[in-house]
């Protein structure tokens, strides 16, 4: 199977899609189709939803004994957009749109204005210095929560209490109450309670299964103890939740393992006249990409190739500063670092493997449906 035969569906069975499906139903406009309609079926209508979204947890990773609770509540399955990342996940999200349009098109990601590629999580350069940048301007305006506020519906994230005001919490929640949580339980309490008002959208955030399985990997302890805390959460979450309120619950991406042995550096001279971002299952080249892959020996696409990838829709003003002039593909399981990459992690996402891509739909509240 090439990297390239499981392009996200944008048409509907994707997290853009189910992003358009809450939106049509809260406002009835999405600028996007809904989820297809098998899809859109198995989550109930209600007067106020709460969206949580598992960072790391991949549709095949329900199948760990401790995340019972959660496979329980599995009605299907749709795509994470591309690249597999939480930026860019988190983006589509916040906006509604997909990454070509709202512009965030990667983990690391060349940004013209500032003369760096940039860490876009803590918004950083690769080198660890802080970006100078107004981060409550890069994502398109206006985005889904001040389209909801203008629609009459209230948008409230429910995030950790350590994430308020960090520049990624700037970027994604400009015009959304934000109401901090400091354990598991408190943030099921939280959502459930302002699920309890009739024309909210919640959203809430969980980050703990993406941070075990990066530094840990999946068969390890700690990862389960993650995949338990985010069970119990979300089992929390059903339990409370008002009877007109429904929670629906996906995720960002998903993870998979990979070993010492499948890692590919790329050489320090290759680094002399390009730039690298992305992740390490699919860095990005700003410069020659095909030398480099060839050096390497792992697949690459240009930027022609795999501008569909970031999906339809009118193209974000900054894309073509943006966007890198190809991608590396290295084999499922196998990983390419460039000099700045984080060369401690075991697991990985990027890519668009199944176990990547494919993220689950959880639903809970008013009568699931079976």
């Amino acid at each position: 199977m090439t990297e390239d035969s499981i392009i996200p569906d944008y048409s509907g069975g994707a997290l853009v899609n189910l992003v358009a499906e809450l939106e049509q139903r809260l406002t009835g406009h999405g600028l996007h189709p809904g989820l297809h309609p098998d899809l859109a079926a198995a989550i109930p209508e209600a007067k106020s939803y709460v969206l949580v979204l598992f960072d790391g947890l991949g549709d095949h990773q329900l199948a760990h004994p401790a995340a019972a609770p959660m496979r329980a509540s599995r009605v299907g399955v749709i795509d994470a957009g591309w690249p597999t990342t939480t930026t860019v996940s988190m983006a589509t999200v916040a906006t509604g749109m997909t990454p070509a349009e709202h512009g965030l098109l990667g983990y690391q990601m060349r940004i013209p204005e500032t003369g760096h590629v940039v860490n876009t999580i803590k918004w950083i350069t690769q080198w660890g210095e802080p970006i100078d940048y107004d981060m409550g301007d890069l994502l398109p305006t206006p985005n889904l929560w001040e389209r909801l506020a203008r629609a009459g519906i209230e948008p409230i994230t429910v995030q950790p209490w350590n994430y308020a005001d960090s520049p990624m919490s700037r970027m994604l929640y400009r015009g959304c109450r934000f109401e901090a949580w400091r354990t598991e339980d408190e943030a099921a309490d939280i959502a459930a309670e302002l699920a309890s008002v009739p024309g909210r959208l919640v959203f809430s955030y969980m980050p703990h299964i993406d941070f075990a399985a990066h530094v840990s990997g999946q068969p390890s302890v700690e990862y389960t103890a993650a995949v338990t805390i985010a069970s119990r959460m979300w089992e929390r979450l059903a339990r409370l939740l008002p009877s007109r309120a429904v929670a629906v619950g996906t995720a960002d991406h998903g993870h998979v393992d990979v070993p010492q042995n499948q890692r590919i550096d790329i050489p320090k001279v290759a680094h002399d006249d390009r730039d690298f971002g992305g992740d390490p299952r699919a860095p990005f080249v700003y410069g020659d990409v095909a030398s480099v892959a060839a050096e390497l020996g792992v697949d690459w696409r240009p930027l022609n190739e795999i501008e569909p990838w970031w999906g339809p829709g009118v193209r974000h003003p900054g894309f073509e500063g943006r966007a890198p002039d190809g991608v590396l593909l290295p084999p499922p399981g196998w990983v390419v670092f460039h000099r700045h990459a984080d060369e401690r992690l075991i697991g990985q996402h990027g890519g668009l493997t199944d176990e990547e891509l494919r993220i689950p739909l959880l639903v809970a509240g008013a009568k699931t449906p079976r």
